[in-house]
């Protein structure tokens, strides 16, 4: 056996004999045309970095050069490292190595500023505290979806459809609890409503939408206007409660569908948005979406209650 200088020595002559042999454009993805950042090889022997691969996929489940179909390599739902080429890598280049994974570094910072260019999924409405499920099968959302894991912050923008802006001017921000990934590249996305929050101004980020946005939150009050909120409160959370017990085909529909009415929270202005049975009442009111977007600019509580209190009356007369 080698002894410890031995080793020293051979690593250092393999290291000389490879670096002489290799360039740095021997080591580019033929996708990106940059350094490999965590290879991947196919079943069909090509190597690419291992997102450039995943962003392929999206579109066609076959290889990028040689177009062999990838569909069981999809499947598996598992891309492992090319462990050799990355040991080369970093043998032969290891400087350029440390500035692609530093270029890596400042896209998933910029990716996880939630105020700045946050990714915007443009389809439904979403409300805080509120479970919304989400199919995604296009491409752009797909690495959106993708981008949002890797990044850590697990959360993107929900905005509806509205004429001339491409979304509307107020949303909510989604936060992904969890993604099952099905065979063909297509998940199942279990995401509840955060915050809400304004658009400040839009903008497009690899053919998805996005957005720099503010957080919306109530205007706290207290003394005797938070008693009379209270009282408020308590009439119009009456009102769901006489709504929800209808025996109606609507009501019977709703609950099977949303559940129960949510219990009243103790602190009526504990959370940014107000209780959470206001925004499942407006989630399952039978309203258009144009009228319930204007409960998302209110910042007032009480404007908010009078607003569902006279949508009850209407209802229940």
């Amino acid at each position: 056996p080698l002894d410890k200088e031995e080793e020293t020595a051979a690593a250092e002559c393999i290291q000389s004999c490879l670096g002489e042999s290799l360039s740095i454009s021997d080591l580019e993805c033929s996708l990106c045309i940059r350094m490999f950042f965590e290879p991947v090889t196919t079943p069909c022997g090509h190597t690419f970095c291992k997102e450039c691969l995943e962003r392929c996929l999206d579109h066609q489940p076959n290889c990028p050069l040689c177009k062999q179909s990838l569909r069981e390599y999809l499947k598996a739902g598992r891309y492992s490292p090319t462990v050799l080429l990355q040991d080369i890598m970093l043998a032969t280049f290891p400087t350029q190595l440390a500035e692609r994974r530093e270029l890596h570094r400042g896209d998933m910072a910029e990716l996880s500023n939630l105020t700045k260019n946050i990714p915007v999924f443009v389809c439904t409405m979403a409300f805080p505290g509120i479970p919304c499920p989400l199919h995604v099968f296009e491409p752009r959302y797909r690495l959106m979806i993708r981008r949002c894991q890797e990044s850590g912050t697990r959360r993107f923008g929900m905005c509806i459809y509205e004429d001339g802006k491409s979304f509307a001017d107020y949303g909510c921000m989604l936060e992904i609890r969890q993604v099952e990934v099905l065979a063909d590249g297509r998940s199942l996305v279990d995401a509840i409503g955060r915050q809400r929050f304004r658009v400040l101004s839009r903008g497009q980020r690899d053919g998805y939408h996005t957005a720099d946005i503010e957080f919306l939150e109530d205007k706290k009050v207290s003394g005797e206007e938070l008693q009379e909120l209270q009282r408020l409160h308590e009439r119009t959370y009456r009102l769901v409660k006489l709504y929800c017990d209808r025996r109606d085909p609507v009501c019977r529909y709703i609950l099977l569908q949303h559940g129960p009415l949510p219990e009243k929270e103790e602190d009526i202005q504990a959370s940014a948005d107000g209780p959470l049975w206001c925004w499942w009442l407006i989630s399952v009111l039978p309203l258009d979406p144009s009228y319930k977007l204007n409960f998302f600019s209110c910042t007032s509580l009480r404007a908010r209650l009078l607003q569902l209190q006279d949508t009850l009356v209407a209802l229940l007369e």
